[in-house]
């Protein structure tokens, strides 16, 4: 992830000094029109995550051998989108948490957040466009697009209370959290010598990563401790183990009901994750993740093996 202050010095300073700035009414603070238009995403970067985009990159890297200069840009572009989007995705979820600590918009207010993350958007395809390959521009496009289509679809099923099904879900996954991911892996393939197309593999990877982050979301204690105790719940959000509990009993309503309340109250729920439970939810999702993993590691023997790309697939790994 993108430190506070490292992440901005590659970028073109070409602001003055923005005059006299007043923290409270008190003392002046000389500050750039670059550094007061970065401060959420900055804020952000610097509580950084676990840095899985990266480590994929590199992983990906190991088949495609990408020129150093070329794959510098593009795993700073991948930091600065996924930073961007949690700015956005906390937004709109009003989160409270994000990585432990106050989510930027409660710092910063709705607007400036806003502002720079979509900035930040604009900076990212400014790094792009350096690398002079025009393709890159066309795949950061397309990709963007498709995030911006499943985050729309995730927010549409949330605020008019429509359940979608798993195959609508597992769509709307591949273009939000997989976007991302396939980004990464497209700019490399035009930036590499390899013809091998690997966005099959990144795919199936990025829908494993978000169904596990659901499943974890309802199940891990140290996702409470930095995001809030299933907080999916409070966002009314509807997770992936959500869709299947609520489909295997479309007579109960009680957890439909839940989520339209977007309550904090610990003890509704507890009582939507025993819904859950008598749902045989949980188990579900261990036995969807695994099946997702064996397919996942055998197309990457199939590719010839990747010892780093398997490491990740152990830490994503969800045991019983």
């Amino acid at each position: 992830m993108l430190t506070s202050s490292k992440s901005i010095e590659s970028f073109p300073k070409n602001v003055q000094p923005y005059g006299k700035h007043y923290q409270n009414g008190l003392e002046p603070v000389g500050k750039s029109q670059e550094d007061i238009l970065l401060e959420p995403f900055h804020y952000l970067c610097s509580n950084p995550g676990k840095d899985v985009r990266t480590k994929m990159i590199e992983a990906f890297n190991a088949w495609l051998k990408v020129p150093k200069d070329d794959l510098i840009v593009i795993t700073r572009v991948i930091e600065m989108l996924h930073s961007a989007s949690l700015l956005i995705d906390d937004v709109e979820d009003d989160s409270v948490l994000r990585r432990g600590v106050p989510a930027a918009h409660h710092i910063y207010g709705t607007p400036q957040t806003i502002n720079c993350a979509n900035y930040v958007y604009f900076l990212a395809l400014k790094e792009i466009a350096k690398l002079n390959k025009p393709n890159m521009i066309t795949i950061y496009t397309d990709e963007l697009i498709n995030l911006h289509r499943g985050q729309g679809m995730e927010l549409f099923w949330r605020d008019t209370l429509t359940c979608p099904t798993e195959k609508e879900f597992l769509d709307m996954v591949n273009d939000k959290t997989g976007g991302l991911l396939r980004l990464a892996v497209k700019l490399m393939q035009e930036a590499s010598q390899s013809g091998t197309d690997y966005t099959g593999l990144v795919s199936k990877i990025g829908i494993h990563f978000q169904v596990r982050d659901d499943y974890m979301n309802l199940q891990s204690k140290n996702y409470a401790d930095n995001k809030g105790f299933c907080e999916d719940l409070t966002e009314g959000k509807f997770s992936f183990p959500i869709i299947h509990s609520i489909r295997s009993d479309p007579s109960n309503r009680q957890l439909l009901n839940i989520l339209k309340q977007r309550s904090s109250s610990i003890e509704l729920k507890q009582f939507a994750l025993q819904l859950l439970e008598n749902t045989n939810t949980f188990q579900y999702c261990r036995d969807f993740l695994r099946v997702l993993e064996k397919e996942a590691r055998e197309e990457i023997k199939l590719l010839g093996g990747n010892i780093m790309l398997e490491k990740i697939m152990d830490v994503l790994s969800v045991n019983e």
